[in-house]
């Protein structure tokens, strides 16, 4: 057996990564973006020149997982697929999800939710996750309620943007309006209070560690998680979840916040897919015939589902997948040391051209694909025990907002944006500015 430690990375190549990968991520906000800082990237091309850097440290060091000299801690980068699947398939154990890191940013606003939680605490958590948002079902058995909600917004987004166009401020607000009801019930269609307070939380917990804690706002969060769990509508996810088992150690006040968040993130593939299928007419042509032919309500949009799998995998929304070991693992390559925290870098398995054909390009029949085993990973969702519960419902509320808006209306993006076919995508695209001209399209 090889007691080595793992293949170190040279000298200089740390920084490079430090300055190239880890802190445009972060300057990004890793739990509420930045509108300058996304700005900046798409501007400077910040991502595409994280995933050339992974690119050449991979070349230089095919063995792995890579060590990175830091003088404060152990640092892993995984680079290849079978790292990759290793670490996501043992998880949580040995490869938990309770980072350092995370712990530190996640404890402004959930400290006790599943992904910064161990042992029973975590299982009980995480079992309540899963029944809730019905993970592994494509349909939520709570779908009846949910269409109607997304059928009805999509409708009063269009109205108001028809007029002046749609922003990224409309298409939000439409969203979180769409996730305030589907998580209590349509009593909260507007209640901005909730969505302000985590906010806020979330734009501390970018800072992790640095910030310190509004100890105000945090106490008073739970309270107000618990006074809307109380109000829950029958049909919504907190009234579904008060028929489970929520005693012990299941915690559920603070497993809500990360349905708050987790699934109001989804508005930034939901708008970046309506912008692509903007610009390109020959795959929206499909999205709005699979609209127009659907019986299903909204619950079976499979193209549609693929599109938004598609750019995700261009745009992830979680473009850091954080573990850290809790005790020695060994690879074929040497020993990775407990403790040491292990970082994939969700863009470099979306966009290696080296390994992944078209990887720049916008191609939904990808997304309809099982992926190969062995073949080059697409991990949107993360993967393995740790997986995103909620990658069902997020796929299932996107697909079917977007089926409401392309049915009957042509969109324009701003020509700022160039997402035209036969170009390379960017690394980044800044939902912030994305703006589009809408239209009902021409009786036939």
């Amino acid at each position: 057996m090889n007691q080595r430690p793992l293949p170190k990375a040279t000298v200089g190549e740390p920084a490079a990564v430090i300055a190239e990968v880890f802190l445009p991520a972060a300057a990004k906000g890793p739990l509420l973006r930045r509108p300058r800082a996304v700005a900046m990237a798409e501007r400077f091309g910040l991502d595409e020149r994280a995933v050339r850097r992974l690119q050449k440290l991979h070349s230089r060091h095919p063995a792995g997982p890579v060590l990175l000299r830091l003088p404060f801690r152990h640092q892993a980068l995984a680079l290849a697929p079978d790292h990759l699947r290793y670490i996501l398939g043992h998880s949580p154990a040995p490869f938990p999800t309770a980072s350092s890191e995370k712990r530190a940013a996640l404890a402004h606003f959930e400290p006790r939710n599943v992904l910064i939680s161990h042992g029973p605490d975590r299982a009980a958590r995480r079992r309540l996750q899963e029944q809730v948002l019905d993970a592994g079902h494509p349909v939520h058995q709570l779908a009846g309620h949910f269409m109607p909600i997304v059928r009805g917004e999509a409708e009063v987004l269009l109205r108001r943007a028809e007029p002046g166009g749609l922003d990224w401020a409309a298409f939000v607000e439409s969203w979180d309006r769409i996730l305030r009801r589907v998580v209590f019930g349509d009593h909260a269609r507007d209640d901005r209070e909730l969505t302000d307070m985590l906010t806020r939380l979330r734009a501390d917990a970018n800072w992790a560690f640095l910030n310190p804690r509004r100890t105000k706002l945090r106490n008073r969060f739970p309270t107000a998680i618990e006074e809307r769990l109380a109000a829950a509508e029958e049909g919504s996810l907190a009234r579904f979840m008060a028929g489970m088992d929520t005693s012990g150690k299941a915690a559920p006040v603070d497993q809500v916040p990360q349905w708050l968040f987790a699934l109001g993130n989804a508005a930034m593939p939901a708008s970046r897919t309506l912008a692509v299928l903007a610009a390109r007419g020959e795959q929206a042509g499909p999205a709005r015939q699979e609209a127009r032919r659907d019986e299903t309500g909204g619950r079976h949009l499979p193209y549609l589902r693929s599109c938004v799998l598609e750019v995700l995998r261009l745009w992830p929304t979680t473009p850091m997948i954080l573990r850290q070991t809790t005790r020695s693992v060994q690879w074929e390559d040497g020993v990775m040391p407990a403790r040491c925290g292990v970082l994939i870098f969700v863009p470099y398995f979306g966009r290696d051209d080296r390994h992944l054909d078209h990887a720049h390009d916008f191609r939904p029949g990808r997304g309809l694909e099982e992926e190969k085993p062995g073949g080059w990973p697409r991990i949107p969702f993360s993967d393995g025990p740790a997986a995103c519960p909620g990658k069902q419902l997020t796929l299932l509320l996107t697909s079917a907002m977007l089926a409401h808006l392309l049915r009957d209306r042509q969109f324009t993006v701003a020509p700022h944006h160039d997402l035209a076919p036969g170009k390379p995508l960017p690394g980044t695209l800044d939902h912030f500015s994305l703006r589009l001209a809408v239209e009902p399209l021409p009786t036939e």
